[in-house]
């Protein structure tokens, strides 16, 4: 029995990972467990189990003190019946006797079985809880498995290197006015992972800005590669983001990069994203100049930052405001996101106005 013992927990080491030592000390606990609940609910302080790997053999012995007549039986063993087992004994001395697990009653042994299983999900639990925690921050594939009808939750199928879990994409995290169907295969983004009472919890999101990065990185090599740089992601989900990024070799095109042969690589994520517009905006150093450039598709007249350095002030051509300006403000307020600026958009003929009254003024 302790040999086949011994090889079903290297089994289970095999098929799930549980190391055999965690293991042999779950059983160790649950044999401390048993016999406790055998005796009544007696403190095993003088208890202990012996896994032997070499022999392949687990032992438990109890200590007790010779005396002349054994009063407690399991504390004490007679002169006589220590003799027994140690000839050599003698008055207070320390006898180990050897359990016998087997008359273990129904109860201690169903108590065992459960320190065992609880053991068996708490590994499993760490280990996927290790699992996604390296995940953080990165893009998982899921498999949608059911939606519940009550809150809208999402309940995904996911699988790491061998670890699968469920989890859950909250109505908050999902795009609005995307339809996704069970069976479903989606990417969605790790945002973070917390030990829960039931298991780790894994917190995933489709209307993060991180995952718009990593579809870029998985889609463009040269963001992968580290050639072509995300500086900066402004994102309202499901309906536009912006992406601003720059070039570390003069000699490759970082938008060009990004929207790949015949916009290929861009194509390939606003399909992940059902749809959702992507401007990619080129990086600049200058602020004013970076400004001009995330109001795009909006042509610029000219921009200038303001002396507190937080704001800019920015003319386009009257036919162009309510472009620069977005539908219900998005493309002025995604701007202002990507590049960490103020902005104050006007007309071409009001400048040229407050031109003229300064050139009124002077003369």
């Amino acid at each position: 029995m302790n040999a086949e013992f011994f090889a079903a927990l290297e089994q289970l080491e095999k098929e799930k990972g549980i190391p055999v030592e965690y293991m042999l000390d779950r059983v160790c606990q649950a044999l401390l467990t048993a016999y406790k609940k055998d005796n009544d609910g007696l403190v095993c302080e003088n208890v202990y189990v012996e896994p032997d790997m070499e022999k392949r053999a687990i032992n438990m012995y109890v200590l007790k003190e010779v005396v002349d007549e054994a009063e407690d039986p399991l504390t004490e063993i007679s002169l006589e019946d220590a003799r027994e087992i140690n000839r050599t004994a003698s008055m207070g001395d320390m006898v180990r006797v050897s359990v016998e697990t087997k008359k273990f009653g129904r109860i201690a042994a169903q108590a065992a079985k459960q320190v065992i299983i609880q053991g068996i999900r708490e590994s499993e639990r760490g280990m996927v809880f290790n699992e996604y925690s390296s995940k953080e921050h990165e893009i998982l594939s899921a498999v949608v498995n059911r939606i519940d009808p009550r809150n809208g939750n999402i309940i995904l199928d996911m699988v790491s290197d061998g670890e699968k879990t469920e989890a859950v994409l909250s109505t908050s995290e999902q795009v609005a006015g995307e339809d996704l169907r069970e069976g479903q295969r989606i990417k969605v983004y790790v945002v973070e992972v917390r030990k829960g009472s039931r298991g780790p919890q894994v917190m995933i999101s489709r209307t993060h800005p991180g995952l718009v990065k990593r579809l870029f990185e998985l889609e463009v090599p040269e963001i992968h590669d580290g050639i072509v740089e995300v500086k900066s992601i402004a994102r309202e989900a499901g309906s536009r983001t912006k992406i601003a990024v720059a070039s570390n070799d003069e000699n490759v095109d970082p938008i060009g990069a990004c929207v790949g042969p015949r916009g290929s690589r861009v194509g390939a994520i606003v399909s992940e994203l059902s749809g959702e517009k992507i401007d990619i905006i080129k990086y600049s150093e200058d602020m004013a100049t970076f400004v001009s450039e995330a109001l795009s598709p909006a042509d610029v007249v000219g921009a200038i930052m303001l002396p507190d350095g937080k704001s800019c002030r920015v003319i386009v051509p009257d036919d162009q405001l309510s472009l620069a300006i977005g539908k219900e403000g998005q493309n002025a307020r995604l701007a202002a996101k990507l590049t960490g600026c103020k902005i104050d958009i006007g007309p071409e003929s009001q400048a040229n106005l407050a031109q003229d009254d300064d050139d009124l003024i002077a003369e």
